[in-house]
């Protein structure tokens, strides 16, 4: 084999070994791409308030509050097959813009044995987002009942007073902030032939009687 074969063959080799590692980091960064995806834009909304994700600060307080009021309306649900009674211990609060408050949802497991949950969560309208800022939150971690438990869980929040500053959301005097909860991932919906732990609790009463 001459010299200028061998050279070719070499240069060939190397060639197939880039394109090789080429398609080699391609591939990894797309798997990477596709694990990242979810926390991405989970982040993205977050950051930015789109599809009314709220944000969430370190900070507790705002730094000032208005002398103008703005009611906060919840909404509670649940999905998925989870057995809960989940709903807003008081339907709406109505607050100063920029005042930090707490609210209560309450959660009771139907069933005999512990059940789990993660809550999503979302303002309308969607644009107010980025003006809720939640301080604490029951939505950032998994909860788990024990059969027939009952847990009331806070939210403390306050509405950014720069919400007054934007033209479409100037006038607002409502905002609603709604979760659902569903079973925890990689947990299976609980059979609904399992027994109730009581006689159940109606769904669409207020847990306050209010």
């Amino acid at each position: 084999m001459s010299d200028d074969v061998r050279t070719i063959d070499g240069k060939m080799q190397r060639s197939n070994r880039i394109v090789a590692g080429v398609c080699l980091a391609f591939f990894a960064g797309m798997i990477g791409a596709a694990y990242a995806s979810v926390p991405l834009y989970r982040l993205f909304c977050q950051v930015t308030g789109y599809g009314g994700t709220t944000q969430r600060v370190d900070h507790q307080y705002s730094d000032k509050i208005l002398d103008r009021t703005i009611t906060v309306r919840f909404d509670a649900n649940t999905s998925g097959g989870l057995p809960w009674d989940f709903a807003p211990v008081k339907r709406d609060i109505t607050m100063k813009i920029g005042e930090t408050v707490q609210s209560d949802f309450r959660a009771t497991n139907l069933f005999d044995t512990p059940t789990s949950g993660h809550a999503s969560f979302n303002v309308t309208p969607e644009l107010a987002g980025s003006y809720f800022n939640k301080v604490e939150c029951f939505c950032f971690n998994d909860t788990t009942l024990k059969g027939g438990e009952t847990l009331d869980m806070p939210v403390v929040f306050y509405v950014d007073p720069a919400i007054v500053d934007v033209p479409e959301l100037k006038d607002i005097r409502t905002i609603t902030l709604s979760y659902t909860f569903f079973p925890r991932e990689g947990e299976k919906p609980v059979a609904a032939t399992q027994k109730p732990a009581g006689t159940g609790i109606n769904k669409n009463s207020d847990s306050n009687g209010g």
